[in-house]
């Protein structure tokens, strides 16, 4: 027997004399696929002495067939052994065959000559076996050939294999030939249940075919016999919520609940994300409050949205207890759902909490990620933290193995900018172009915007034009930082050159563009020019927000006397934008000028009424004027 196993083991010579195949006679082939028998040739039957009745076409493939096969392929010498074994050919033995671990060529060309046979023809079973394979191998374009070949044969297909079909062609993004499959099908060799059809809306709806979502839901409802179950409903609701289609997705979740089925924790936490994203605070906590009297249990998933939501609501203390709940429940927390926490609690300036967070996250077997040390870095910016910590927990970053992403260099650019350490952010760029990441319009903003806070104005300019070599173009944020500074050094041709130059590349201006140019234009005097490119901005479709109002009256203020500038803060008053401080310290500042005290007067009662407070510059300008008028009046009595 030791001999024997050593000899399958032996493998085949690549010597050119021992490659050439042996000759064999019918009997030796014959001999070469009996099976082993007793050796005094009597043949063991039963108690009741009868043989044993074969069942040929069930008869487990013997193992020298498998051998053959693997060895020789499909041929011949795999025919001959099926005839000595005496296998018949049927869609059991097919699918056996095809279950045999061999190249995938070998099992078409078997399933090719099966299907030739006399008195044999594929069933579901035998295309359906072979489509698997097909997919397995990552041959989809046969495998759409089978599928096609299968629809049209005779066989019945019935709706499990359809939705299976589904599954395959939809997983090899191949979307329009599942949906042509599903419609010939159901219009000739079956009627799709439920199953089916939640098999095709799950497809589409992981392929992002929202739309189409609706549509199959619908020919769902009308066919009669197909009635909407959980997994239909689950699906339609992420359908609507991703597309934006909230009432949709409320009116569906409310359709579930009077048909009677259970909502998924999943279905829930939609909801409530949803909820939250419409400001409906309370509305969300009462969902998340009944998922838990009705005893879904909620997921991480679900405490995610929560938290999330609650930390967009500005309820932080709210989301921050949502979250020590949780870990008294035993819920893990998972990388997300700490990434969003940090996010909150960073915004909130609540750092140590922040940190005590991040490092007991091994605790919870969760892994920071680049987000992770992002958030953490950017909220020690936001903080004021000093700029050493952001570095230090940098080097961390990459000592722990995680690669830092090109947000992470930009988040370190703006915050080494806005801090005034112009040369590290320098020495980061240069180091983020160094590990290959591409150009990134937020970094070039922030030094060019620095730069140019410090007057290198040669510096922003070559910057500026780098970005657009290395781009093809530039962002319109990106242009705004450049026309702005243009506008501070006196540049003002070289602003409307860029500003003209961004609509020809078909990069529309942004309300930013248009107040940094507005706002050279007033610097140089031009409030006439400033106040048209207003106008324009509205007719080409930017709204102008608070700033934009602020900067012409403060060009009025300045050259265009008191009356233009009440004109316009009165316009303003009855406009959607409101005035804000700024907006009635501008003005207060222009009538203390003209010396009209009666009204500044009535303006600052107007602010006081408003809520609104008198800076001290406006105040002291206000004094110094009325001072100023004492004096002059009382030159003029002496005289």
């Amino acid at each position: 027997m030791i001999l024997q196993s050593i000899a399958w083991k032996r493998s085949i010579s690549t010597l050119p004399h021992l490659c050439e195949r042996i000759k064999q006679t019918e009997n030796e082939m014959v001999q070469m696929f009996q099976l082993p028998g007793p050796r005094n040739g009597v043949q063991n039957f039963p108690m009741n002495g009868k043989p044993p009745r074969k069942n040929l076409s069930v008869r487990i493939l013997d193992e020298r067939f498998i051998r053959i096969l693997k060895i020789f392929k499909w041929g011949p010498d795999a025919e001959k052994a099926l005839e000595v074994l005496k296998l018949k050919v049927d869609h059991r033995l097919v699918r056996e065959v095809l279950k045999i671990d061999v190249e995938i060529n070998v099992k078409i060309q078997f399933f090719n000559w099966a299907g030739k046979r006399r008195n044999f023809q594929h069933d579901s079973t035998t295309y359906m076996a072979l489509i698997h394979c097909l997919d397995e191998a990552g041959l989809v374009g046969e495998m759409w050939k089978t599928v096609q070949e299968m629809v049209r044969s005779p066989c019945v297909i019935t709706p499990v294999e359809l939705s299976e079909i589904v599954k395959l062609l939809g997983r090899a993004k191949m979307v329009n030939k599942a949906l042509s499959i599903f419609y010939q099908i159901k219009g000739r060799k079956c009627k799709p249940t439920a199953s089916t059809y939640n098999s095709m809306i799950l497809m589409l709806m992981q392929e992002g075919h929202y739309e189409k979502v609706h549509e199959l839901y619908n020919e769902m409802c009308n066919e009669g016999n197909c009635f909407p179950d959980t997994v239909t409903y689950n699906a339609l609701i992420s359908s609507f919520a991703k597309l934006g289609r909230d009432d949709s997705a409320i009116r569906l979740f409310d359709e579930m609940m009077e048909n009677g089925l259970q909502p998924t924790a999943k279905i829930y936490t939609t909801l409530i994300g949803i909820y939250f994203k419409l400001g409906k605070v309370g509305k969300a906590l009462g969902l998340f409050h009944e998922m838990k009297v009705k005893g879904c249990i909620p997921t991480v998933f679900t405490y995610t949205e929560l938290i999330k939501g609650l930390g967009k609501a500005g309820q932080v203390e709210d989301a921050y207890t949502m979250f020590m709940n949780m870990l008294k429940e035993g819920v893990k927390p998972d990388v997300v759902l700490i990434n969003n926490l940090l996010n909150i609690l960073g915004k909130a300036g609540r750092l140590d909490d922040a940190f005590k967070h991040f490092n007991e996250m091994k605790s919870w077997q969760c892994e920071p990620n680049v987000v992770t040390y992002n958030t953490l870095i950017k909220a020690l910016f936001e903080c004021k933290a000093p700029a050493s910590e952001a570095s230090l927990l940098f080097e961390k970053m990459k000592t722990q193995g995680i690669v830092p992403s090109s947000f992470t260099y930009s988040i370190l650019i703006d915050g080494f900018c806005k801090t005034n350490r112009v040369e590290k952010a320098l020495f980061l760029f240069e180091e983020m172009d160094e590990k290959g990441f591409p150009p990134c319009p937020a970094a070039y903003c922030s030094l060019i915007n620095s730069l140019g806070k410090a007057k290198r104005y040669e510096a922003a300019s070559e910057l500026f034009q780098e970005l657009k070599e290395n781009c093809g173009c530039s962002s319109a944020r990106v242009y705004a930082v450049m026309i702005k500074h243009y506008g501070k050094c006196g540049r003002l041709s070289d602003a409307m050159d860029l500003f003209n130059e961004m609509k020809k590349l078909g990069c529309n201006p942004d309300v930013y563009a248009y107040n940094a140019l507005m706002c050279g234009m007033v610097r140089a005097g031009m409030i006439d020019d400033a106040y048209s490119l207003l106008r324009t901005m509205e007719e080409n479709g930017c709204a102008p927000d608070l700033n934009s109002h602020n900067i012409i009256l403060n060009g009025l203020a300045r050259t265009g006397g008191p009356n233009r500038a009440i004109e316009v803060l009165a316009k303003m008053k009855n406009s959607r934008i409101k005035p804000d401080a700024v907006s009635y310290n501008t003005v207060l500042g222009c009538l203390s000028r003209a010396g009209m005290f009666e009204e500044a007067a009535r303006l600052m009662k107007e602010m006081k009424e408003k809520g609104l407070e008198y800076d001290l510059i406006t105040y002291s300008s206000i004094l110094e004027a009325v001072g100023k008028i004492d004096e002059d009046h009382h030159n003029l009595t002496s005289l």
